[in-house]
């Protein structure tokens, strides 16, 4: 008898009020051929009692994992797994009974394709559907291949995933950038314009934990960069600072609970270690004896031309000037990190640099995500710039720059600008997006940055002020 084509595993944990439905998504599927791992990682709401039903169903395995977590039950799956293919569903979530069928026969006519996800529905905790998603075809209207597919409802080779080494375990979150960044450079990927799955959001999603997929999506962008070997070797940060044209003289020695922004913004470029040389552009000469007081021979201060201070004026002269006629520095990178973002760390810089690198971008930058209806003004009314309600299209997402961080290859000052041909984002975590640039903002800092010393922002990582 010949073993299964396709496997699914199923990943459930405390999911009892949907794991049925997800069950019976996969029994009604419109072929034959498939196996279904049933994993459940420490529930305590009855899920495990509610699924033994259907161990006498031949094509289906019961594991009990005892809250090892996600990654780990994905290892686990891709032992235990027998299919050509395998594929995750979430307990919360659920299949179009054409799931397996289309994305095995994509991956059946395209040999060189090891990986491929369909369009979903996005439903509330009740499954009505919400929202309509959809991507654009990958090497045809999308070239950047920045955006991973979700972990789950993804159809991949299992010769594949063995050879990359299956998932990594010490994140917890983030499985499919993971993925993403390992198989990207070696093999083919595709995507399907049809919405072959239910994706649920409810109160208990990992989906909404923002910060703990922002660590983990740093930490692999982070160790996917230290491990290229022809990476550029010479990094400027430059902290761009005036005496005007800001809501206050000198906003840059306005303090957040004590700690004047400058000195902030030197720490946090202090503590990047992708950082080589840190420079203070200013026309104030009080701002060298903040950058003095460091006293580190990797910051220096460098002062600005008034005129150069002007909002109407570019970045790129004073750049430009900093970098000089040094040919390494020429060949390298630039980072701006602005001052009055003061809730940006460390990390937010790391990922400015190693997303622009792993995606042989020219310039990578902060950014916020605007939700709801934007609209432009027209002729005769108000015109909505973002996508209609009931469709979400990954090109119809509209985002603000943050002000927070901004990283370029020098090249592009040569040119004669900050951004280049290939220009991608980064979203940042909403205290990061922080930027002052009024009395109240500065009054909500300084409140935020108490509540982070207190612990009522848990889970955020911001740099906690003195």
């Amino acid at each position: 008898m010949t073993g299964p084509k396709l496997t699914v595993y199923l990943v459930c944990r405390n999911h009892r009020r949907f794991v049925e439905q997800a069950i019976e998504s996969v029994l009604r599927q419109s072929i034959d051929g498939w196996e279904l791992l049933i994993i459940d990682d420490g529930s305590q709401d009855g899920t495990q009692e509610l699924v033994a039903a259907y161990q006498s169903d031949p094509r289906i395995r019961l594991f009990t994992a005892g809250g090892i977590g996600l990654p780990a039950v994905c290892n686990l799956a891709l032992k235990e797994s027998r299919g050509e293919y395998i594929v995750r569903l979430d307990g919360d979530d659920y299949f179009d009974e054409n799931f397996l069928l289309v994305l095995s026969n994509h991956l059946d006519r395209h040999p060189d394709v090891a990986l491929v996800f369909p369009d979903y529905y996005l439903t509330d905790e009740f499954g009505n559907v919400e929202l309509r998603t959809w991507r654009r075809r990958l090497y045809q209207d999308d070239h950047v291949l920045d955006t991973p597919p979700n972990g789950a409802c993804t159809m991949v080779r299992r010769s594949v995933l063995k050879k990359l080494g299956g998932y990594r375990e010490d994140l917890g979150a983030q499985d499919g950038l993971d993925l993403w960044v390992k198989l990207r450079q070696l093999y083919r990927s595709a995507n399907i314009n049809m919405p072959l799955f239910y994706y649920r959001r409810h109160s208990s999603n990992l989906t909404g934990n923002v910060h703990r997929i922002a660590n983990a999506r740093r930490r692999i962008k982070r160790d996917a960069v230290e491990a290229m070997p022809d990476r550029p070797r010479s990094i400027t940060a430059v902290i761009p600072c005036r005496r005007r044209y800001d809501f206050v003289p000198d906003v840059w020695a306005q303090s957040v609970n004590g700690t004047p922004l400058l000195q902030s913004a030197l720490r946090t470029c202090l503590d990047c270690e992708l950082i080589d040389r840190i420079v203070v552009a200013c026309d104030n000469q009080d701002a060298a004896d903040m950058v003095n007081a460091v006293n580190d021979p990797r910051c220096t201060f460098f002062l600005r031309d008034p005129a150069e201070t002007l909002r109407t004026h570019s970045l790129v002269p004073t750049i430009a000037a900093i970098l000089g006629d040094d040919g390494q520095k020429r060949e390298g990178l630039t980072v701006i990190r602005y001052a009055q973002a003061p809730f940006v760390t460390a990390d937010t810089m790391s990922e400015a640099i190693s997303t622009l690198l792993l995606n042989e971008a020219d310039c990578s930058f902060g950014v916020e995500e605007v939700p709801g209806q934007v609209y432009r003004r027209t002729a005769h009314s108000f015109q909505a710039i973002s996508q209609p309600g009931g469709i979400g299209f990954d090109g119809s997402v509209i985002y603000r720059d943050a002000h927070t961080v901004v990283c370029l290859r020098n090249r592009n000052i040569a040119l004669g600008a900050l951004l280049g041909p290939r220009t991608i984002n980064f979203v940042n975590t909403p205290e990061e997006s922080f930027f002052i640039d009024s009395p109240l903002k500065l009054d909500i800092a300084e409140l935020m940055a108490r509540k982070l010393r207190q612990g009522s922002l848990a889970g955020t990582q911001v740099p906690v002020l003195p």
